[in-house]
């Protein structure tokens, strides 16, 4: 097969690909898993049943494979904010628990639609929710060991401690009202990491 046409149908099947996880998320926020088939999702997506079933055997696996996606983009994000905040260890700290205080309040408003619990409840259990957050903790203790090196974050509890007690603190951006209130959720977790005077 021709290299051109390779990529052009593997771009295709992405394309639908995205576009199901995309529909099937947003019907099951608004409807409830038991409302939502296959048939449905394929009708909103613009595909034949048949096509459906070629990606997906279930809704509920449609729904796995759209929170593994926004996982990855989540890390992905994240790696992106630590890697282009500068070489000042406490600034890119900072800068990735603000990314993802705000992560976890926009992800409020997504499962706070009609639904929404019942999304959460499916989409953040398993094996691939427990390795993205060790993933996490691993990314922001690493930051919190250079950031304690450079001075500006307290060295009496260990990093990975630390970072687990950012993490919990953060998750609470979740119940958070406004982005001002996300705002101060991080100034007041940041407080807790610096050192003693």
């Amino acid at each position: 097969m021709p290299k051109l046409w390779s990529e052009t149908i593997e771009g295709h099947r992405r394309s639908v690909r995205d576009a199901t996880l995309d529909t099937a998320a947003m019907l099951v926020a608004h409807h409830g898993l038991a409302a939502v088939t296959m048939s449905r999702i394929a009708q909103e997506t613009g595909i034949g049943r048949a096509t459906l079933y070629k990606y997906f055997p279930n809704v509920e696996a449609i729904v796995h494979a759209w929170h593994e996606r926004q996982v990855a983009r989540h890390l992905e994000h994240l790696a992106n904010v630590r890697d282009t905040a500068g070489e000042d260890p406490a600034k890119r700290l900072t800068a990735v628990l603000d990314a993802y205080a705000d992560i976890q309040h926009e992800r409020a408003g997504h499962h706070g639609q009609h639904h929404g619990v019942e999304l959460a409840a499916l989409v953040h259990t398993g094996p691939e929710t427990a390795d993205a957050r060790a993933h996490l903790r691993d990314m922001i203790r690493d930051l919190l060991h250079a950031a304690t090196h450079a001075g500006s974050v307290r060295a009496d509890i260990p990093p990975t401690e630390l970072a687990d007690f950012c993490l919990h603190a953060l998750d609470a951006a979740t119940h958070a009202p406004s982005r001002s209130a996300v705002r101060r959720l991080v100034a007041v977790t940041t407080a807790g990491l610096r050192p003693s005077s």
